[in-house]
């Protein structure tokens, strides 16, 4: 069985090029690295792939209550993106992020994450065109872009290589009102689901 290998930051070249890369955008106040939700679907995705290697890269933001950083994770893990296409250029990518982490994507995709309500504020260049193919498949979760109409799955650059996940009542992502369906991403079947519809894609 392959195992999940963390990339340190800018340490690619020097270790072998992983068949898949999970860059993922963790949630608002989670400590630094993939998340609880990017770590699922990393252990998830090693079954799916058949003995393909699967790397992980946390995307590097702040993932603060002060949502106008959100680009920072945008620029961040464009770069990621283009690092491994220089380096490592069959490595395919799987881009995913949750709640915050998932307004990341968002920005990649060219997409609003709360529609037209703040304009350009907080904004990221979406990722360059040459560097959609790198890309094999997004997944995010609780996305705020969702409840304004823009689910990644069919807005924007990654439209028919996304899966856009929200629990029913998710308050972020809906019309919902139960906060606690934010927050059990990470055991919920959504995460097979994601993981199977990545595997489908590379």
């Amino acid at each position: 069985m392959a195992a999940v290998v963390a990339m340190p930051l800018g340490t690619a070249a020097a270790q072998p090029c992983p068949d898949v890369e999970v860059v993922f955008a963790r949630g608002t106040s989670e400590p630094p690295g993939v998340g609880r939700v990017g770590q699922a679907l990393a252990d998830a995705l090693i079954p799916a792939l058949g003995g393909r290697t699967v790397a992980t890269y946390g995307v590097n933001y702040p993932a603060s209550y002060d949502f106008l950083n959100t680009a920072v994770g945008a620029d961040d893990a464009s770069n990621r993106i283009a690092f491994m296409a220089q380096q490592c250029p069959g490595t395919r990518i799987v881009l995913g992020g949750y709640s915050q982490g998932a307004a990341v994507v968002d920005m990649l995709a060219g997409v609003p994450p709360l529609g037209n309500r703040i304009g350009d504020i907080g904004s990221a260049p979406p990722l360059p065109a040459g560097l959609n193919g790198n890309v094999a498949a997004v997944a995010v979760f609780g996305n705020p872009a969702t409840k304004f109409g823009n689910p990644v799955s069919a807005a924007g650059s990654f439209a028919g290589k996304a899966i856009d996940l929200c629990a029913d009542g998710d308050p972020i992502c809906s019309g919902g009102r139960n906060p606690f369906a934010h927050t059990r991403y990470e055991t919920s079947p959504f995460i097979a689901q994601a993981a199977g519809f990545a595997a489908s894609r590379i």
